[in-house]
């Protein structure tokens, strides 16, 4: 009989182990580790009754090893990733749906005063951040209609708050519009913010416009002299497509009518290509991780059918910085939806016209905004 227990014990192991192995000439319960023997066994009788323990089928970890954490396996639908969260809120829905405004423009010091204008370093808050620029206000008169001058890319670290834009903004004063030109923030000695896809800029121009709407009203304020109910926006290059970001989120009648010259695209993904191009890489990467569908909702092309502001288009065609085909394609489809436009191309202008073609623009540009 004992020679008989012997034989099941080791058949039973054999089995256990689930594979072919030298078995030891003689084993022993004694003989095995005892992280086997302290595990709950399961007795299965043998012929005359005799119950052996069965041992389990794994190598215990080596002393001191802490067991490894198990992750258990989900099934059913996966989580939904979180990538659309870092895009939400610079879709155009998303931009129309806050609000804007809040706090007031401030002139810090008077920087100049020619025979037509006086020209005010000024602030405004936006979104929590300090919005520097400059207003030009002309001496004589009331009711001024509204021109804001939207600049376009300079390297930060080299702007100014009177750079090449100035000669324009002067222009319209000159005209008798009520000039404001903002530093975007990034801009020195503006704030640092957020502006992917650019949009914090045009957020700095939607806070301003929803500001001169309320401080107009103020009877002894810096803006009432301004005609809130006319107000222009013109923006060059970078600016031009904040422009375009700003008159699809914001159609309300005060706005008047929109000069893009030399434009960015309102295809977000032809902006980003193009810039990631200029830095050699350096930049777009978080505009060009979106998907194509993102793109779309963020991109101002998408919605020109909410636009109602009257919209000039000018734009060199022999630009080497932002191609021309971008402001021909807007105007092809400003004509296909049948929207108030105005569209004029120069020959042999650089990206940022000079002489006789600047001159003939800005005629162009007081013309477009008087008949409107």
């Amino acid at each position: 009989m004992k020679r008989l227990t012997c034989c099941w014990f080791l058949l039973l192991l054999l089995v256990g182990c689930g594979e072919t192995a030298v078995l030891p000439t003689r084993v022993s319960v004694a003989s095995l580790p005892d992280s086997f023997i302290a595990l709950p066994a399961t007795n299965t009788p043998l012929p005359g009754g005799t119950a052996v323990p069965i041992l389990p089928t794994f190598t215990p970890p080596p002393t001191g090893t802490p067991p490894p954490t198990l992750t258990p396996t989900v099934t059913g639908t996966p989580p939904p990733t979180a990538t659309p969260n870092l895009y939400k809120d610079l879709t155009i829905d998303a931009l129309t749906a806050r609000t804007y405004g809040g706090g007031f423009l401030q002139i810090e010091d008077t920087l100049e005063e020619t025979d037509t204008f006086t020209r005010y370093l000024i602030t405004y808050p936006s979104d929590g951040l300090t919005i520097y620029g400059f207003m030009n206000v002309p001496h004589e008169g009331d009711k001024f209609p509204v021109a804001l001058v939207l600049h376009g890319y300079i390297e930060p670290n080299i702007y100014k708050t009177l750079d090449y834009t100035a000669r324009y903004a002067d222009a319209l004063a000159e005209a008798g519009y009520f000039v404001i030109h903002p530093n975007f923030r990034n801009y020195p000695p503006s704030d640092n913010g957020p502006d992917a896809f650019r949009t914090g800029y045009a957020i700095d121009v939607l806070n301003l416009i929803a500001i001169i709407r309320d401080q107009s009203q103020d009877p002894v304020g810096y803006l009432r002299r301004a005609d809130a109910d006319h107000i222009h926006l013109w923006g060059h290059s970078m600016g031009g497509g904040i422009a375009l970001r700003v008159i699809t989120v914001n159609n309300e009648p005060y706005i008047r009518a929109a000069v893009l010259y030399g434009s960015m695209s309102g295809d977000e993904k032809r902006n980003y290509d193009r810039i990631r191009y200029w830095s050699g890489g350096g930049r777009g990467q978080f505009e060009l991780a979106a998907s194509p569908d993102l793109m779309g909702l963020i991109s101002p092309i998408s919605y020109l059918d909410r636009v109602t502001v009257p919209i000039a288009v000018h734009h060199s065609v022999a630009d080497d910085v932002v191609p021309v085909a971008w402001s021909r394609e807007l105007c092809d489809l400003l004509e296909t939806i049948r929207h108030e436009h105005e569209c004029y191309f120069y020959e042999a202008q650089p990206h940022t016209f000079h002489g006789y073609a600047d001159d003939l623009f800005m005629e162009r540009v007081v013309l477009f905004f008087r008949r409107h």
